[in-house]
């Protein structure tokens, strides 16, 4: 009787056993989709901007340059000897440097704010942000005006008669590239130990080629560097043996002042991975390189 009753519970005519089937499909059907999709999750769909490589490192390269030069810290200055480096630190145009040079080449100076914004006429909202560093000759804080003789900022002032005294050979600025230690000695805050390193330092260089290289000497504080450059400038050009970055040992690369024998090792192995260096930028790559001084490094190599 019991087993009769046992096998009336499990068993089932034809439709019975379609309608499990079909009931038992979409379960089976939906747990294979549910591990599936579990073991291969979902991956974020990649941004559909791409980005232009060339452009975006014009960018970086633009956003370095002028976070570089904001932090440049200035000094007073004479204005009348504003290089073209300087002139860039300091946000003017080529135009602008170029009518400043153009000016003082005819042995003329600015001796105000406003005669400054006359010659080179940089907008108001530079010369606003320059005029506070501007440090003109004591004599012409006196009010008085008129032509000058002589060069450099120790330029003869008129005298009260209204004449003008004679150029004094001891106040024409001197060459930097020939000067001795006995003549910085007489600029102030330039001692033997001072004259002796500057000499030295060029010496090394085989010369200064542009004269903010006089700030690159160890100990020589800005402010020292704008009175040297006050009787001391570069006259004459000076010829250089370029070293060739693609050819020249370590040994020979570190001649140069600006780097250091690791530096040019770092330099030989970089040129021999990539099988050259095409560019001066391409140095910028390179661990350690002084990249800031790259515009003046680059004048004593060549490719």
């Amino acid at each position: 009787m019991n087993r009769k009753l046992f096998k009336s519970h499990f068993k089932f005519n034809k439709q019975e056993r379609s309608g499990i089937f079909f009931l038992l499909l979409p379960i089976v059907v939906f747990q294979i989709v549910y591990f599936v999709v579990k073991s291969y999750p979902v991956v974020e769909t990649a941004n559909s901007l791409t980005v232009d490589g060339e452009y975006q490192a014009e960018i970086d390269a633009l956003r370095s340059r002028k976070k570089q030069k904001d932090s440049i810290a200035l000094y007073p200055f004479n204005p009348n000897f504003i290089t073209d480096y300087k002139g860039y630190i300091l946000g003017m145009s080529p135009a602008e440097i170029d009518r400043l040079h153009v000016f003082r080449a005819d042995n003329q100076f600015v001796n105000s704010v406003e005669e400054f914004q006359k010659v080179t006429l940089v907008s108001d909202s530079l010369l606003k942000s320059l005029k506070p560093y501007f440090k003109f000759p004591e004599w012409t804080k006196n009010g008085k005006t008129g032509s000058t003789v002589g060069v450099g900022s120790h330029a003869l002032r008129p005298l009260a008669s209204g004449s003008l005294s004679e150029t004094n050979n001891s106040f024409r600025v001197k060459d930097l590239n020939s000067a001795t230690p006995e003549e910085l000695r007489a600029v102030k805050g330039i001692g033997d130990v001072l004259s002796q390193r500057i000499v030295k330092f060029r010496d090394l260089l085989g010369g200064f080629l542009v004269e903010e290289q006089l700030g690159h000497v160890y100990g020589l504080e800005p402010e020292v560097v704008e009175r040297v450059l006050q009787d001391f400038r570069i006259l004459e050009s000076v010829s250089v043996v370029k070293i060739n970055i693609n050819q020249a040992s370590p040994r020979d690369i570190s001649k140069l002042v600006y780097i250091k024998y690791e530096l040019a090792a770092r330099i030989v192995a970089y040129r021999e991975a990539n099988g050259g260096i095409a560019s001066f930028d391409e140095l910028k790559e390179i661990e350690d390189f002084p990249s800031e001084r790259l515009d003046i490094i680059k004048l004593y190599l060549q490719l």
